[in-house]
């Protein structure tokens, strides 16, 4: 199985502050977020994620027209992140 990476990244407020590691239902599908992203956005609360697709959307002649819409059935786990912790700190020197 191929993972697909997408670009959309996802930062700790975006996913309402999630305090506990689980499967969290978004407008984008599924996302599973590891003790480790949550170790990460406790010390760095300004992280951004890249979200990591994990399963393929059905394909269209698979769903029933009651069912749900295929891009709310899309896996995703949390990918490589951007530290921000020291945006304004960087800001600070170049200004100086």
């Amino acid at each position: 199985m191929s993972i697909n990476k997408v670009v959309d990244k996802v930062t700790w407020q975006q996913v309402g502050h999630v305090t506990e590691p689980g499967r969290y239902m978004f407008r984008f599908g599924w996302l599973t977020i590891a003790p480790g992203d949550l170790a990460i956005w406790t010390q760095y609360p300004d992280t951004s994620f890249t979200l990591v697709r994990t399963s393929s959307p059905p394909l269209a002649a698979d769903i029933e027209p009651d069912e749900t819409p295929a891009a709310e059935k899309d896996e995703f786990h949390l990918g490589a992140f951007e530290l921000h912790a020291n945006d304004e700190v960087l800001r600070e020197h170049a200004a100086a």
